[in-house]
């Protein structure tokens, strides 16, 4: 078959449900999903509406099967539909799917968390990463009785309103809004520095003494590419915030129980003093999560005059799917082979991609990737990510959505690999992306 018959059969891929529940879904929600990430302005075409998923694959409405490295944005780390997963939830959700009343299932969830994690003495669920960040920054404020927190540009902690800021100019700043009705009020309380300048961040300190909250930052920078840090500098930061009594805060929602069951702040054998979670602890279902120190900790209401609340905080269905998930991940060697197979996937394109001179390279941590096209050997920053490099994702996208491969939607976007990956998946994948590269950069 040569290339122009190939690839007029690969884009005979039938959409044709897809995009017809998605011009209903036009009329029901505001650009036709729940939350921006899943529309598919970056790459161009239809949103694909997923109707199943079983180990690391997808089936979307118009019966299309796809390899899946999107896992849902990362909880995923079993791959889709885990047997033991699966039976937890079933177990529980015939007894009743929620009571808004304590349940063994939070101290057992909770048990198995504290137990094997070093880095925090007391923890609190709720319902999402968005509702932890936010909690654990009030919780922050009520405890150092400070009012301004410190960002980073590049770093994404969910859509409350203190957080949605983005940077002005000059080295230190207070933000921008990034989003229409968050008040001029809220921005003014945070301060958003670049990742990855030790003297911006001296100078915040400098120009706001006694006044910063905390600092919080994604160790492991994972919503906008995959800026990885120096240990050097999350040292730094964390010795700066004693200094200055300030709390450094761990944003944990994707790198936590995904590098290792201990995060980032395990990998880099760093403690901050408050850490927000999410994604991976609900083993599917909507879960989030911050903890502290028992001192910190003990400022939330009702022990203390910090109030957070949720009725569906501690969700039984969630602590099951989260048990089930979590007792996987602390089998021997699960970290080990995750992060074997994502190194045999990364380093394998990497070296295809240097001996054609391509400028692409794939960053990885754990068992977290990132399609880059760039020459650099690391990418630390936002500023550093060259905006233009998104029109050869978006062709890489579509070729390899046509070849059955499913990455999120956006170049900005990291992909995950699961225990479901088999290495014979991932050998097949990796043959189908060079096979792409050669169309988007040749």
């Amino acid at each position: 078959m040569n290339s122009r018959s190939k690839k007029n059969k690969l884009d005979q891929m039938k959409r044709e449900k897809s995009e017809a529940l998605f011009q209903k879904a036009k009329t029901y929600f505001p650009g036709g999903v729940n939350s921006p990430v899943r529309a598919f302005r970056s790459v161009g075409g239809t949103p694909l509406f997923i109707e199943r998923g079983k180990g690391s694959q997808i089936w979307d409405a118009d019966g299309n099967k796809f390899t899946d490295f999107c896992g849902s944005w990362g909880p995923l780390i079993l791959g889709h539909a885990n047997d033991k997963v699966n039976d937890a939830i079933k177990k529980t959700v015939e007894k009743g799917c929620t009571f808004g009343a304590p349940t063994a299932l939070e101290n057992e969830l909770a048990e198995l968390i504290l137990n094997n994690n070093k880095y925090i003495q007391k923890i609190r669920f709720v319902s999402s990463g968005t509702e932890a960040v936010m909690s654990a920054i009030r919780l922050a404020r009520g405890y150092t009785k400070r009012n301004k927190i410190l960002k980073f540009e590049g770093c994404y902690h969910g859509h409350s309103d203190s957080l949605l800021v983005k940077a002005g100019s000059g080295l230190v700043t207070f933000g921008n809004s990034s989003s229409a009705g968050v008040p001029e009020s809220f921005v003014n309380e945070t301060i958003v520095v670049a990742l990855n300048n030790e003297q911006a961040v001296k100078q915040a300190f400098a120009d706001f003494k006694d006044q910063i909250a905390c600092i919080i930052i994604e160790p492991i920078p994972a919503n906008n590419g995959l800026l990885l840090q120096r240990k050097e500098y999350l040292q730094f930061l964390r010795d700066i915030c004693t200094e200055n009594k300030t709390l450094l805060l761990f944003d944990e929602v994707i790198s936590g129980f995904r590098v290792g069951f201990t995060g980032a702040a395990g990998y880099y054998d760093i403690q901050p003093d408050i850490i927000t979670y999410g994604k991976i602890i609900g083993g599917g279902l909507p879960v989030g999560m911050y903890g502290a120190s028992a001192e910190i900790m003990n400022h939330i209401s009702p022990e203390g005059n910090v109030y957070q609340a949720g009725t569906l905080s501690g969700n039984p269905v969630a602590m099951a799917a989260g048990i089930a998930q979590l007792t996987e991940c602390l089998k021997p060697d699960f970290y080990n082979d995750l992060e074997k197979k994502t190194s045999i996937f990364v380093n394998a394109l990497n070296d295809y991609a240097a001996l054609h001179r391509y400028s692409f390279r794939v960053f990885s941590i754990g068992s977290i990737f990132w399609f880059a096209f760039t020459d650099a050997l690391s990418i630390q920053s936002a500023e550093e990510i060259v905006p233009d490099s998104m029109k050869y994702f978006k062709i890489l996208h579509k070729e390899l959505l046509y070849r059955g491969i499913y990455l999120g939607p956006s170049g900005y976007e990291v992909g995950f690999i699961s225990e479901a990956h088999s290495p014979e998946i991932i050998h097949g994948v990796q043959r189908v992306v060079m096979e792409c590269l050669d169309i988007v950069l040749k």
